[in-house]
């Protein structure tokens, strides 16, 4: 294994050297999507708390907003889409790791401002928490909440609510999620705890060098916590084919179709929010670890514009052999 990853390195080495790569990038704003701050001066009033029931497309289940965000038992709409969820992962552990459930669904399908853990290595899974609990994985941009609260819950949690967490959710298949749509214009956007959503009045503006991951039904995804309702990522037009050529190498890490080989994860059909902020992360010493420093040569001189290109490419593969979209 060891011996496969050294020639993935090597081969990104070449093209380093060859000069297709170019100048290491900036932060990848687009990717954390950080809230901007509310405006100065008095708050708005608190909106009326919302008890009504709430339902979504295919469960027979009603939840209310508050029991759909309950850190600590949150809403379940489809128990038969996944297997019995252990105690850390539907509950978490009061007072000081909320269910993993909440933020990663609980068939671990994640959201853009999060990690998608359908799927991974156990392993891999492991030594990720791991990471987390001895200080080798932060985020670059500081004001990632959620990565901060990650290397919380990672010290709060035992080893065997670690082993339990990786394999439940590495026992589960990770399937298509993410549609890749390359356009010149995307529609003006507001990021929300991290999600990009539209702003009203449909205005749309050019893509520049960015990918707009946004919810394929927002209400669904944002409020309703619909583990059902997947993403659509607008890249511009030629990223896909470019990303392509970039990322050629990476199958002797990753695995054919970069589907995953041992204990290296699959990253085709992932986030290409989360793909960029690891590649950055890894660039920018924040992330560090033993699979990260193999990956530090590979990335050492992505561009922006590389970042964008390897993420269209790789979020556009099937993640298994099935041809189903979405699920929306």
């Amino acid at each position: 294994m060891r011996m496969l990853v050294a020639l993935g390195v090597a081969g990104l080495a070449l093209l380093t050297a060859s000069g297709v790569l170019r100048a290491a990038a900036t932060i990848p704003d687009w990717a954390y999507a950080i809230p901007q701050p509310p405006p100065a001066g008095n708050p708005p009033p608190a909106a009326p708390v919302d008890t009504s029931a709430k339902q979504v497309p295919g469960s027979p289940l009603t939840f209310t907003r508050q029991q759909i965000s309950d850190g600590f038992g949150p809403a379940d709409w489809f128990p038969g889409d996944h297997p019995v969820m252990p105690q850390i992962v539907a509950h978490g552990k009061r007072p000081d790791v909320r269910a993993c459930g909440l933020c990663h669904y609980p068939n671990g399908k994640g959201r853009q401002e999060n990690a998608a853990v359908a799927g991974l290595p156990v392993s891999y899974f492991v030594q990720t928490m791991n990471d987390f609990k001895d200080g080798l994985r932060k985020s670059a941009e500081p004001r990632k909440t959620n990565t901060n609260l990650m290397i919380a819950y990672a010290k709060a949690m035992t080893a065997e609510e670690i082993k339990e967490t990786a394999e439940y959710f590495g026992a589960m298949t990770w399937t298509p999620w993410i549609r890749v749509v390359e356009t010149n214009t995307v529609p003006r956007m507001i990021s929300r705890g991290g999600i990009w959503v539209p702003v009203e009045g449909g205005e749309k503006e050019p893509i520049g060098v960015r990918i707009v991951e946004t919810p394929e039904y927002p209400e669904r995804t944002e409020i309703l916590r619909d583990p059902r309702a997947g993403f659509i990522a607008y890249a511009p037009v030629g990223s896909v084919k470019k990303g392509e050529a970039l990322a050629k190498t990476c199958g002797a890490c990753h695995g054919a179709d970069l589907r995953g080989l041992g204990p290296v994860p699959g990253i085709a059909g992932r986030s290409p929010s989360y793909l960029t902020r690891q590649m950055y992360d890894m660039q920018a010493g924040a992330r560090r670890g033993e699979w990260a420093e193999l990956m530090k040569p590979v990335v050492a001189n992505l561009s922006n514009d590389d970042l964008v290109n390897i993420a269209a490419y790789v979020s556009s593969l099937l993640p298994t052999a099935a041809t189903s979209a979405p699920q929306r």
